[in-house]
């Protein structure tokens, strides 16, 4: 029997800070990183996981399922994933996860599970284990690391954040259904194939009857119109102006930034996190 050590990283800040955060902390630990990809991430999400190995020192495994999202759409009956109806998460992320901690497991090791949940983070509580020998751990919460702790992290290790953080607030999939409105518009602007391609599921899952749409009463082929995209950027820009304004001034920092978008929107503006996939 071992004592293994394993930490999931999402292509997030949050999962990335807590890798920094154990491996400068904890040096003693034999720590085995791993990335469970579905196949539809952004590409900045590939960049920033090359990134990471450097300061890591060590590769982080890529997890793939046995089955892709297009197999899973299927035996969903092509109704898309929803806030409501998460199969993707549990299908994509969580079960491969589960299928290669078994050997683990089954050889008798007792396993420790890193998670990323932050300590301003009350109404998250991440994953559950089922086996007595998969024990899982929340060193931010346990330490009281906040959001602003896990920017420090990331800034004073050098890793830095996403490029993604430039124009959108979360990780996982690059139709995640908990993306805002700016979101898909800058996902149009950024990646108009990825834009294309979820338009094409969307398509496809509305003529099977499904009752989702990827962002909520709204198809993309409406969201898309070029009226439609000068009103939720008008919108977002009118948020953020008075987020700003609403702000208390800090001597220390005189000239404020907006982390990212759920700063503006709110954490529940998106339906809530993903349990996996957020940040």
């Amino acid at each position: 029997m071992a004592e293994k050590h394993v930490l999931g990283i999402s292509g997030g800040k949050d999962s990335a800070a807590l890798a920094v955060f154990v491996r400068q902390h904890h040096p003693e630990l034999d720590v085995e990183y791993f990335f469970t990809d579905t196949g539809k991430e952004l590409p900045e999400v590939y960049e920033f996981l090359g990134r990471l190995e450097g300061f890591l020192g060590k590769p982080i495994a890529r997890l793939n399922p046995r089955r892709d999202f297009d197999f899973w759409l299927r035996e969903y009956k092509h109704f898309l994933p929803s806030a409501q109806t998460r199969w993707c998460t549990r299908q994509l992320k969580l079960a491969p996860f589960e299928q290669w901690i078994r050997p683990m497991l089954a050889a008798g090791d007792t396993v420790t599970s890193y998670v990323a949940i932050r300590a301003d983070e009350e109404y998250r509580e991440g994953y559950t284990s089922k086996h007595e020998n998969l024990k899982v751990r929340l060193p931010f919460r346990e330490g009281g690391i906040d959001k602003k702790g896990v920017m420090d992290i990331l800034e004073s290790s050098g890793v830095g954040i996403p490029k993604y953080y430039d124009w959108r607030s979360r990780s996982g999939c690059t139709f995640c259904f908990f993306q805002q409105k700016i979101e898909w518009v800058r996902l149009k602007e950024r990646h108009p194939d990825a834009f294309e391609e979820a338009k094409q599921y969307e398509k496809n899952a509305l003529e099977h009857g499904s009752p989702f749409t990827w962002t909520q009463g709204e198809p993309l082929d409406e969201l898309e119109k070029p009226a439609r995209v000068i009103q939720i950027v008008t919108d977002f820009e009118r948020r953020k102006q008075r987020d700003l304004a609403n702000r208390p001034i800090n001597p220390l920092r005189p000239v404020e930034t907006l982390e990212d978008i759920d700063d503006i929107y709110g954490e529940d503006e998106g339906n809530g996190a993903c349990v996996v996939c957020h940040k």
